[in-house]
């Protein structure tokens, strides 16, 4: 039998020294150029109580629960398949995190314990009959009104292709209307696809934000003009909420 590693294998092995995934230099902290993005997601997207159930699936080196720990998130913890990528939150003092394969972890997990799943650049990563067995997990763990936050890929953006192709690890990208299939599919009850527009947080991130904006804007006239569709998101990746019916209602 061969003992060869598979280029899966090899690959997430190598995600950080190949440079997929990247560490910031600033002397303030190791993710300080993503702060005001990810505390706005955190402000937007996850539930107030602090005291809430998060699991962070594909969480890297810890980006999210180490801002989560920050605004006082007790139960936050994650999962990476990447062996550098939890060595490295660990160095940098993030305990919460398993190395694992993640739909391993999952299955492991009790059903209906968990409040929100964070799923940040992950399920591009994998083929349809990967997609659908994590994502049922997903649904499985979920307390009834949990939620999932998803990031991806978006094939309708336009610069999609370039996050899509960036990766030689990525089987797919998805749409906010094939997102929101998949999602109806699992048995969530409600998806809402999101653009990832410019946070502004200062006069540079205001200047993009303006300029995004009226960049986009004849793209967007021109697809009203062929299809009537006025929702078209336009941003390199999407989020995608996807909620699970609270039964108790």
């Amino acid at each position: 039998m061969s003992t060869q590693r598979s280029w899966r294998d090899r690959a997430y092995g190598a995600y950080l020294t190949s440079g997929q995934a990247r560490v910031s230099n600033d002397s303030r902290s190791p993710f300080a150029s993503r702060q005001s993005y990810i505390e706005a997601l955190i402000h937007r997207y996850i539930p107030g109580d602090r005291e809430s159930t998060i699991l962070d699936i594909g969480c890297g080196h810890g980006a999210f629960l180490y801002f989560l720990r920050k605004k006082g998130y007790t139960r936050a913890r994650g999962v990476d398949v990447s062996a550098e990528q939890v060595a490295l939150a660990k160095s940098l003092g993030i305990e919460d995190v398993a190395h694992a394969d993640n739909l391993q972890y999952l299955a492991k997990t009790e059903s209906g314990t968990v409040d929100f799943v964070l799923m940040f650049d992950v399920i591009e990563h994998l083929n349809r009959d990967e997609l659908f067995e994590t994502l049922d997990e997903v649904y499985r763990v979920l307390r009834a009104g949990g939620r999932c936050l998803i990031h991806l890929p978006n094939g309708e953006g336009l610069f999609g292709m370039a996050v899509r192709y960036g990766d030689l690890t990525h089987e797919h990208c998805l749409t906010r209307t094939s997102a929101t299939q998949l999602l109806l599919t699992i048995g969530f009850s409600r998806v809402e696809a999101h653009e990832e527009k410019p946070v502004v947080h200062g006069v540079t991130s205001l200047i993009r934000r303006i300029i995004w904006e009226l960049g986009t804007a004849w793209p967007r006239l021109l697809m009203a003009a062929e299809t009537g569709d006025t929702g078209a998101i336009l941003s390199r990746n999407l989020l995608i909420v996807a909620e699970k019916a609270d039964n108790r209602n």
